[in-house]
């Protein structure tokens, strides 16, 4: 691949929600561009940029890939990025190192949820965007309404530039309203003719073609004033104005095709070549100094000292650790060494390459704004800036949504937890909304993610390329055990078999402590009747007591014990002796003192539009929760709200399907509280069960 200077690069990414076809439409350009000699297809797994086994076994893109288009003297990183929920991950870190993005629609579905999301998300990123109506050659195809759609979920300046001719299994062409011709595409897609304007569509064009020149007067004063002065816009201004309009977001234009036919395809390279942004003009970035104290504004230029941050990080299962990167200043070139600023690390560089998909395509040099990837770095991770020693400095960190779901997972086969626990840390320097954890009170490792789909990917992943079976369960709730009540209670250990006897002795009051104090143990005892060496063996006997509660088995927290009398055998008590009675003088002592069991409750907040309000806070009420407040944020709601983790386990599910989607949550441990008595017998019943069954 030949080199391309800052200005001739375009990075961009294909967002959307999932089955739009922006798989399809990564590979007719890859196609159209002869980047790839034949048309691969989602259906039949041959797709360039789908290449991981799961993609190609489930037919949906699970990772961001990249694949670079020349096309008209600009190099075009297109970033293929996920459309499910679940992978949102990798759209964040695409659309962080994207200049633009095209955003896919299906011609039947029009706008659904993960439209309005990623459109969200290019917002939070300034992103100058398209919108590429694919699909035109399905049955109920209609760009009329997916337009009307488009502007009113999104606003006026949703601007078509092309109009469909014909639809469903007749769709042939476009009508480009910039030079008021139609383009009709054959065969493979790649022959595109030039003719006139079908009859039946003249008014339609005419009518279409005034609104686009008015979007784009707008976008320039010079151009307005021509406008409004009744003077016609050249192809030139049109052209100029709509370059202008899309880099500022004035003006979103609307395309569309069909990209499994690959109809539609070279007018939207064209476009993304005149129209988008490439590094040069975006012009600058910012990053601090790795103490966080200064702000650095980095200017994007080849001739600068260099600076890259890692997006992405890939294990590859020939290569080992692949780490995608964007150079934002200086050129970086193969086995050089730059500055881990987020590590304060060296980090050599080996050969750097771009990929086609799964393919790699060595590279000499990347300058400043390109894209591209190296293996094997030691101590980069995702998110790390490398750059030149002498000018330090990081880049702010990849906004990564927290997790959401989480389940327990278990090898199928007995003495693989230690494989299970290293085949997942792989996954975690590879996907950062990753999480594992082990729960020594429950004694589970906890994995979560965001969704169930993200976390049966990953243990589908761990089967194959680490050869270990799992299953992923419901985490047990850490359940807790304390007392409401005081006991004075004995606990009398005496024992004799034949020579040397046990005998220890013990009087202990129990009694409650506030929430989170957790244990206080008290020494009363005066004129030795419990001899000094054995105090510390109470003690010990009491906290190893307290691991399982009486009720249920449940560790005990928020107790007192005063130990205020005993007695000693001069030969028979041992450390030993004592401890155990401390041990019955426990058990005797909880049952005595109104046992009750606990549970987690967790702090809660969920942001839903408005109209889901009432359904959300209903729900609430019923998983036991109580509302806190709420309080609107950029057209949402926010509801806060205290909630059992018990009713909690499926939330993610529950909250998608409640709000089609469009809500989401967050959610942490907040303290304890008592465990309302119908549910609590239930739960002591299941857990005794569960201890006879052992």
């Amino acid at each position: 691949m030949k080199y391309y200077t800052t200005e001739k690069i375009r990075n961009v990414a294909l967002i959307s929600h999932g089955g739009a076809g922006k798989t399809s439409l990564a590979e007719a350009m890859l196609f159209t561009s002869g980047a790839v000699t034949r048309l691969g297809k989602v259906e039949a797994g041959t797709t360039t940029t789908d290449f991981d086994a799961e993609e190609i076994k489930r037919q949906i893109t699970i990772n961001t890939s990249l694949a670079p288009v020349e096309w008209n003297g600009v190099k075009i990183n297109l970033l293929d990025t996920p459309g499910f929920f679940d992978f949102i991950g990798d759209v964040a870190s695409a659309l962080r190192v994207a200049d633009a993005a095209v955003v896919v629609v299906s011609s039947t579905a029009g706008v659904e949820v993960g439209t309005e999301k990623v459109w969200t998300y290019a917002d939070e990123n300034n992103l100058p965007r398209l919108v590429f109506v694919n699909r035109m050659d399905r049955e109920n195809a209609n760009y009329e309404k997916v337009l009307a759609q488009l502007q009113e979920f999104f606003g006026l300046n949703v601007v078509p530039v092309q109009l469909p001719i014909g639809a469903e299994a007749s769709f042939r062409g476009v009508v480009d309203l910039v030079k008021m011709k139609a383009l009709t595409f054959s065969g493979d897609g790649r022959k595109v003719e030039e003719g006139e304007i079908p009859s039946e569509l003249a008014a339609a064009a005419e009518e279409y073609r005034e609104k686009l020149m008015e979007a784009v007067a707008e976008s320039d004063d010079d151009l307005l004033m021509k406008y409004l002065e009744g003077e016609p816009l050249t192809d030139e201004e049109i052209n100029t104005g709509l370059r202008k309009g899309t880099l500022t977001g004035k003006i979103v234009p609307v395309m569309c095709g069909a990209a499994t036919l690959n109809f539609g395809t070279q007018p939207l390279l064209d476009m993304i070549a005149t129209a988008f942004p490439s590094p040069a003009d975006v012009g600058s970035v910012t990053g601090s100094t790795p103490d966080g104290g200064e702000e650095i504004s980095v200017k994007i230029d080849a001739a600068e000292p260099a600076s890259a941050l890692v997006f992405k990080t890939f294990a590859d299962p020939y290569v080992g650790k692949i780490s995608y990167f964007k150079v934002y200043s200086g050129t970086l070139s193969a086995d050089s060494q730059l500055f881990n600023a987020n590590k304060g690390k060296d980090e050599r560089l080996g050969q750097l390459f771009t990929m086609l998909g799964k393919n790699q395509i060595n590279l000499d040099k990347v300058p400043a704004g390109d894209i591209a990837a190296v293996a094997k770095l030691q101590v980069t991770t995702t998110g790390d800036t490398l750059c030149d020693k002498k000018r330090a400095l990081v880049f702010p960190p990849i906004t990564f949504p927290e997790p959401v779901t989480t389940f327990a997972v278990e090898p199928k086969k007995q003495g693989e937890e230690d494989k299970v626990a290293a085949g997942l840390a792989r996954f975690l320097e590879e996907d950062p909304t990753f999480r594992m954890e082990r729960n020594t009170e429950t004694k589970q490792t906890l994995i979560s993610g965001m969704g169930e789909l993200h976390l049966e990917i990953i243990t589908s992943k761990l089967a194959k390329k680490f050869g270990v079976e799992v299953d992923l369960t419901l985490p047990k709730i850490p359940y807790k055990e304390t007392i409401r009540g005081t006991a004075k209670v004995e606990g009398k250990h005496k024992k004799q078999s034949g020579g040397r006897g046990q005998y220890g002795h013990v009087w202990i009051e129990f009694s409650p402590l506030p929430p989170g104090e957790y244990f206080v143990f008290e020494d009363k005892i005066f004129g030795g009747a419990v001899p000094r060496q054995y105090i510390p063996a109470v003690e010990k006997g009491l906290r190893e007591a307290m691991e399982n509660g009486v009720l249920a088995g449940y560790p005990v927290v928020d107790i007192k014990a005063s130990l205020y009398d005993g007695s000693y055998h001069t030969v028979d008590s041992s450390e030993l002796a004592f401890k155990i009675a401390a041990h019955l003088a426990f058990k005797k002592g909880m049952e005595q003192a109104q046992p009750v069991l606990l549970e987690p409750i967790m702090y809660v907040e969920v942001t839903v539009p408005e109209q889901f309000m009432g359904d959300i806070m209903g729900d609430l009420n019923s998983r036991r929760g109580r509302i806190l407040g709420m309080e609107a944020a950029g057209g949402n709601q926010v509801i806060k709200a205290h909630v059992p983790q018990a009713e909690m386990l499926k939330y993610a599910i529950d909250l998608r399907s409640m709000t089609q989607g469009r809500g989401n949550f967050s959610m942490k441990f907040d303290h304890y509280e008592e465990v309302p008595a119908h549910i609590a017998e239930q739960i002591i019943a299941e857990a005794k069960a569960r201890q006879a069954e052992e």
